[in-house]
């Protein structure tokens, strides 16, 4: 005998049966936060399960959301970098290159070549600032809490140096439409060369504690298998995407900066991907991330060692106003494509500015992702997502 209600203002239908022994039965809804240690901000994932099995996963958002796409349409071009960093709060210099590249792009602008080449310096050790933070902070969620103490160690060298020539740790406001706030710093580019230098020497020290670890092995390969198909359909980007087997990187396949030089034959520059598409894969491709990562930024610090001093901007007008049109800038971020669609009418303020984080991308998988899987293996797969939720809301 069986009964079908209404479950509140989901309206999703439950079924409630009389079981072999005699007792009533039904399948259990369980809210994952939106208050949770695993889920890297403010996230509710609301999980049908039919005993320890998931069988439908919808990821709730908007917690955090606070307008910043209407934000940016009441502030100028300076003001719009300040909002522009916050979204994603791990890769702060790299959110700002987006508005900046862009407007320069409708300015017919050119940057001077040293304000390119630290720039480039300046978006990688950020890219390994914010992959340092996902390799410490996933094993915690799966149980090791001393990985998480290696890989802030490594964080607090190449912190010294973002914060000494920008004056930020996280939030750093250096970019400006035109290059940079200021020239580098004397004797910085030897403090960062120090930096890279200590981090590659110990890095693995802390891979040393991930890499064929029994037990984050039997965690992690096998669970939350991510197809390729389904990750391009979802539009899913960054390592994630990479280690599912998606071989698209904006760096090498539509280089901005100083990407076509480092990614050119020549260079150093590689697409790190797997093709299991599991939650061990993902981390893989999240820490061979950072190696490549630690070359190219050796590289940006010799280039501009050998340059002659010189601007690292351009003279701007009092008031800037972008010429009428519109534009798509896209970058690589580090946790996939950061895109900013930018409609002018000649105003010192956008008309329009429309954000495409890399976070919303990668969290809509877990609805394909969790149905099927195991509650236990439930974090794996959330952590393995290298998501943050400033980063999806907006």
């Amino acid at each position: 005998m069986t009964q079908t209600g209404q479950e509140g203002a989901a309206g999703r239908q439950l079924t409630v049966g009389v079981g072999a022994g005699g007792l009533a039965t039904s399948d259990m809804v369980l809210n994952i936060g939106p208050q949770h240690p695993a889920t890297h901000g403010v996230l509710r994932l609301r999980l049908v399960l039919d005993g320890e099995r998931i069988v439908t996963a919808d990821p709730v958002i908007g917690y955090m959301h606070r307008g910043a796409e209407k934000l940016f349409e009441v502030r100028d071009y300076r003001q719009i970098i300040v909002l522009a960093n916050r979204h994603d709060w791990l890769s702060a210099f790299s959110n700002e290159l987006g508005v900046v590249l862009g407007a320069e792009k409708m300015l017919g602008m050119e940057v001077p070549e040293r304000a390119v080449w630290g720039r480039t310096l300046l978006a990688e050790l950020n890219r390994v600032l914010n992959h340092l933070m996902f390799a410490g902070s996933y094993p915690l969620e799966l149980g090791a809490i001393t990985p998480i103490f290696y890989a802030f160690r490594e964080r607090e060298e190449l912190q010294a140096v973002m914060e000494e020539v920008s004056g930020g740790r996280i939030h750093y406001m250096f970019n400006r439409v035109g290059g940079l706030k200021e020239d580098l710093p004397a004797g910085w580019l030897g403090r960062v060369q120090a930096a890279v230098d200590a981090v590659r020497r110990r890095l693995p020290e802390l891979e040393g504690l991930l890499v064929g670890n029994e037990i984050l092995h039997a965690r992690t390969r096998g669970v939350g298998v991510l197809e390729r198909d389904v990750a391009a359909g979802y539009g899913a980007s960054g390592p994630i995407a990479r280690a599912s087997g998606v071989d698209f990187d904006l760096r090498r396949d539509e280089p901005y900066l100083a990407y076509s030089e480092l990614f050119g034959p020549t260079g150093p520059g590689r697409v790190v991907t797997r093709t299991e598409g599991d939650a061990l894969a993902r981390l893989e491709c999240l820490l061979e991330q950072i190696h490549v990562s630690l070359d190219l930024a050796e590289v940006c610090v010799d280039r501009l060692r050998s340059m002659a001093p010189g601007p690292v901007n351009v003279r701007l007008p009092k008031v800037l106003r972008v010429p009428e049109g519109h534009i798509y800038t896209w970058t690589e971020n580090p946790l996939g494509i950061n895109g900013y669609y930018l409609v002018s009418r000649g105003d010192k303020v956008p008309w329009r500015l429309k954000l495409r984080s890399a976070s919303f991308g990668n969290v809509q998988t877990l609805s394909h992702l969790l149905p099927g899987c195991l509650v236990g293996d439930m974090v794996a797969i959330l952590g393995s997502m290298f998501f943050v939720v400033g980063d999806i809301d907006k």
